[in-house]
Parts: C-alpha cells; structure tokens; sequence
C-alpha cells in the first residue's frame, strides 16, 4: 500500500490508539497488498474504535473534572441554549418588543423552542454520565438548571 495512504489511514483512528498500535498498524499496512477492500475495511475499523473504543485506553477514562464534563456537547448545548434564550429576551427587550401580547410573536416562540429543547439534551446527559461520574454530573446538571432558571426568570417576573 501507498505510504502516504496508510499513514491517512491510520490517522483516522482515535489518539490512544494511535499511540499504542499506531506505528507497526502503518508498518502493516504498506506491507501489505493495499486495495479498495483494505482500505475501506481500515476505514469501517476506524469509525468502529471511535464509537466502541478497545478497553483500557485513555480515551475511555471519564472526566474527573466539570471543566472536562461541560465540554461535552450533551452538557454544553442546554447551557449555550439557555444563554441564548436569555439573548433573545435581551434583544427583544432593547427592542422595546417584551410585552405581553394576546398573539405570541417570534420573540415567545423562539424563546420556548429554546427552553423546551434542552429537556431531551438533558435527560440524554444525565443517562449518559450520572453512572460514569456523579459528582461531575449533579455540578454540570445543577449549574444547566442556573442557566435555565436564568433565562426564565425574567419571563416570570415581568409576567410575560
């Protein structure tokens, strides 16, 4: 096989892997007879690790962290959701558009998208990782129910 290709594929498969098998895969790979068949199998093998990584590896340790845990898109889209809900009562509210009105308008609408597509973000971050770092969890999940008690508040003040 073509050097150039095998090192691309090799590239494909995740940090911890590549660090451990990663140079004599390669090896392998130029030695051998590549072809389409190869390659695609190199491929399919790659996609597999990233969904269903080998035991053992770095990449299957859970965040010790928040910090770490929050990078996560389950954890970080309610956040950036809520924060962005919270933007929307601002824009509208320079606007001079927070009013109640008898007919939601875009502003409403646009806000309860916000708020009430987090749930299923949330329930699926809580299945995921209360199992695999609690303590990490019920910090991430507290400080997501800030943000969204945040972006409610003024909805409820205001009595919009």
């Amino acid at each position: 096989m073509n050097p150039k290709l095998a090192h691309l594929l090799v590239l494909m498969y995740p940090r911890p892997w590549r660090e451990r098998y990663g140079a004599e895969f390669e090896a392998l790979l130029q030695t051998g007879r590549g072809g389409l068949r190869a390659s695609a199998n190199v491929v399919w093998s790659a996609i597999h690790e990233h969904v269903f990584p080998t035991p053992g590896f770095e990449a299957n340790q859970y965040p010790t962290s928040v910090v770490a845990l929050t990078k996560k898109p389950s954890a970080f889209l309610p956040l950036a959701m809520s924060f962005t809900a919270l933007a929307v009562l601002g824009i509208a509210a320079s606007l001079g558009d927070l009013v109640r009105q008898p007919d939601e308008g875009v502003t409403a609408h646009l806000w309860q998208i916000l708020i009430g597509g987090q749930i299923p973000v949330l329930i699926f971050f809580a299945v995921k990782w209360v199992r695999r770092a609690p303590k990490q969890t019920l910090y991430v999940l507290a400080f997501q129910a800030a943000a969204a008690i945040s972006a409610m508040a003024p909805v409820y003040f205001l009595h919009l």
